[in-house]
């Protein structure tokens, strides 16, 4: 083999060994992006997790127990709302000294709670793009009409509709208004709580609470 000939080869043999590592480095990166976009969101309330201590909202059901800022509360009733591919639940609580509070549970898509408290005889209607109420300017945020399904002691019908505004502050406070079937406007002032302020105590066999 004379010298030109073996320069060639030897030229060959490199570039073939340098197409082999890029595609090589092709495939690794192909791999890597490939498993970065198949992987899901991981469940907050994995078994691993240490809010799966803390019991899942998403599962509240009349009959469990709820405590909220270290105040225990029985669920009373809940209830379940769709709207188009949107769903959330509303829960009624009470306390030992029957203070009645709702707390709603949705993904939005991170776990959203908010703490409800009523405010009967409120003179307030829905519809302006802002309201004041107790010393806070509230913006609306969203309106809608959805179904529900009630279970429990909810004060409602088995099943039906709803309607409903709902208005933030600037300091993330809520207000709402929500009226089930032909009833009137229902108000309520809402806040948000951060997941580590509830803690589920599901119960066995729960079903409705007298």
């Amino acid at each position: 083999m004379d010298g030109s000939v073996a320069y060639l080869v030897t030229a060959v043999g490199c570039l073939v060994g340098v197409a082999g590592v890029v595609i090589a480095v092709i495939a690794i990166q192909r791999g890597r992006r490939r498993a970065t976009t198949t992987a899901g969101p991981g469940d907050p309330f994995r078994d691993s997790d240490a809010d799966a201590l803390r019991g899942d909202p998403r599962k509240l059901k009349p009959g469990d127990i709820v405590e909220i800022r270290q105040v225990s509360y029985a669920v009373r009733g809940s209830v379940h709302l769709v709207e188009g591919a949107w769903s959330w639940a509303e829960h009624l609580l009470d306390d030992a000294g029957g203070v009645k509070r709702w707390l709603s549970v949705e993904e939005d898509p991170d776990l959203e709670l908010v703490l409800w408290a009523a405010e009967p005889g409120t003179p307030l209607t829905p519809g302006a793009p802002t309201l004041d109420f107790a010393g806070r300017s509230y913006s609306w945020e969203e309106s809608g009409q959805a179904r529900y399904s009630a279970t429990g002691s909810t004060g409602l019908d088995p099943s039906g509709t709803v309607r409903y505004h709902d208005y933030r502050a600037a300091d993330g406070s809520r207000l709402a208004f929500e009226a089930y079937g032909e009833a009137g406007w229902e108000v309520a002032r809402g806040e948000r709580l951060h997941r580590t302020e509830v803690m589920v105590y599901p119960q066995a066999g729960a079903g409705t609470v007298d």
